[in-house]
């Protein structure tokens, strides 16, 4: 908790000189050093930040400062103070804005089909346990970046977190472009699949892909998160409207899609599958490690996010305010999700839901009409996993030139040829790849277990460590000592078990696809339609 800034200023008998802030709240003023007297002071100003509570020196390359490792948030506004392209220029507001539109999307759908799996009631806990853990990890990021605030992106984390190690940096920006790339192609499918439902299949899927492709790059092109936050508001906006509007269509509705008053009713694919919706509140008897393992991937996937943060963090003009953001977005999760997830599936039932649960909708009109809302999430959602992308490439090409922060015709044509290889390798991903929906959670497997859990497990184990020394859990207490390092081992146990486990229930859910035939061909032009 904050101390009011005129106690802080009283106890504070030296000026700070670590972390600095351009838009900090009335008082805050310099950067932040205090010495071993003023250990308590820093610990209540929220995240203790003494000159040595780094974990090691700074990435090269991480800045055209020559001093990088004491290069503050103020001193990066003044280095671009005279630039046409400023990018330290995001809100908290604007910052919640992008996470919004980054989780507030249309995973939410397929969260219905999540608990018809697990039953409601493990569901609905489920969910509220991994948004805390997510809350958690995500706060970890915010105070790692605050730490070392030349940080650019999760790779130059990577690199800091295992030693400074030139090859984790590797491989931390191979699993970061896969991910993200991965999710663009995810959204050209989705993009495809929309255009499908709405024309009824008036043209061949490979065409309406490569449609919402050419789209998605034209609204990937702008350079500042503080540009694209405008967008994340409508994108948010619309997928709110969407949402809700399927869970109110899904309960004034008759019966959901593919509705038939017999129990025992055999439906076109040999499936039993009738009689009233079936709510269940545990899982079905005879549910599947591997079922029920997926379905909570499903909603752990559609939280975790962290792999943007760092990205999101080094664009804003006040760091510090980030948590305000992050406590607005997880409260707004939870409610949406847990909502609209437990409202649909009560009114479709085990039977008839359809991942995502547009489909469970009986009427036509209903469904065309909530499905069109989520046209800009569709869009966005790639568009900024794209520009996180392209920043990573630009930034390391670019760095200390003028091309970087001012209107050059090599600047932009560098931009714009960057963005254009991500989405054209994303298109041809969600074209090639004929088990796209299984490689896609398989990848998730892989790289979430590092990017939701054993990164920031390892960055809270460290950044205490040179803090307060390798015995810091016995100088801080039964819960803040023990406790900490007890949570944060288990956390980066969860991240292997997600990278084994979670492995081979994807790796499972491929070869039972493949043995029910259930795999598109390639460049097909076949209907995808929900």
């Amino acid at each position: 908790m904050l101390l009011k800034h005129s106690t802080c200023r009283a106890q504070l008998d030296r000026p700070w000189s670590r972390i600095s802030f351009a838009d900090r709240p009335s008082g805050f003023a310099g950067s932040f050093e205090p010495g071993e007297k003023h250990e308590k002071d820093a610990e209540i100003l929220g995240s203790p930040l003494r000159k040595y509570s780094r974990i090691g020196p700074a990435v090269s390359g991480a800045t055209a400062d020559s001093d990088s490792e004491n290069i503050n948030i103020e001193r990066q506004i003044e280095l671009e103070a005279d630039a046409a392209i400023k990018y330290r220029t995001c809100s908290w507001q604007k910052t919640a804005a992008l996470l919004f539109s980054e989780y507030i999307c249309l995973a939410i759908m397929s969260f219905p089909y999540s608990y018809s799996v697990l039953g409601l009631v493990p569901g609905l806990i489920l969910t509220v346990v991994q948004a805390a853990f997510v809350l958690y990890t995500s706060l970890i990021v915010w105070e790692f970046c605050l730490r070392h605030p030349e940080t650019r992106d999760v790779c130059d984390i990577g690199q800091m977190l295992f030693w400074n190690s030139k090859a984790a940096w590797y491989s931390t920006a191979v699993m970061f472009l896969l991910n993200n790339t991965f999710i663009q192609a995810l959204h050209v499918l989705v993009i495809s699949r929309y255009l499908n439902t709405m024309s009824t299949h008036a043209v061949c899927t490979v065409g309406f892909a490569v449609i919402g492709t050419v789209i998605s790059f034209v609204c990937s092109l702008p350079r500042t998160f503080n540009t694209l936050s405008k967008l994340a508001t409508l994108s948010a906006f619309f997928t709110f409207i969407s949402v809700i509007l399927a869970a109110i269509f899904a309960g004034v509705e008759d019966h959901p899609a593919g509705f038939d008053p017999d129990p025992n009713h055999i439906n076109k694919n040999g499936v039993q599958m009738g009689g009233n919706p079936i709510v269940l509140v545990v899982p079905a008897v005879g549910t599947t490690f591997v079922s029920g393992m997926n379905a909570f991937l499903n909603i752990s996937y559609t939280f975790i996010g962290q792999i943007t943060l760092p990205s999101f963090i080094a664009e804003m003009k006040n760091p510090f305010d980030f948590r305000k953001a992050l406590w607005l977005v997880t409260i707004a999760e939870i409610i949406v999700f847990s909502l609209v997830g437990a409202v649909v599936y009560a009114y479709t039932g085990t039977q008839y839901n359809t991942a995502p649960a547009f489909g469970s909708l009986g009427n036509d009109l209903y469904k065309k009409v909530s499905f069109s809302f989520m046209i800009p999430t569709l869009i966005f959602l790639g568009v900024l996993y794209a520009s996180v992308s392209a920043r990573f490439v630009f930034f390391r090409i670019f760095e200390g030139t003028r091309h970087k922060s001012n209107h050059t015709v090599l600047g932009w044509a560098s931009w714009a040829g960057i963005l254009a290889a991500t989405w054209i390798l994303a298109f041809i991903i969600a074209e090639v790849i004929p088990f796209f929906a299984d490689l896609l959670s398989l990848m998730s497997s892989l790289f979430d277990s590092f990017f939701g859990w054993i990164f920031w497990g390892v960055a809270y184990l460290r950044m205490r460590r040179s803090q307060f020394g390798p015995d810091f859990y016995k100088k801080r207490g039964l819960i803040r000592g023990w406790g900490g390092m007890i949570l944060n081992v288990f956390i980066i146990i969860v991240g292997i078990y997600f990278l084994t486990v979670g492995t081979y229930a994807s790796v499972d859910s491929i070869i039972l696809d493949y043995r029910a035939g259930n795999v598109k061909g390639v460049f097909t032009c076949a209907d995808n339609s929900v």
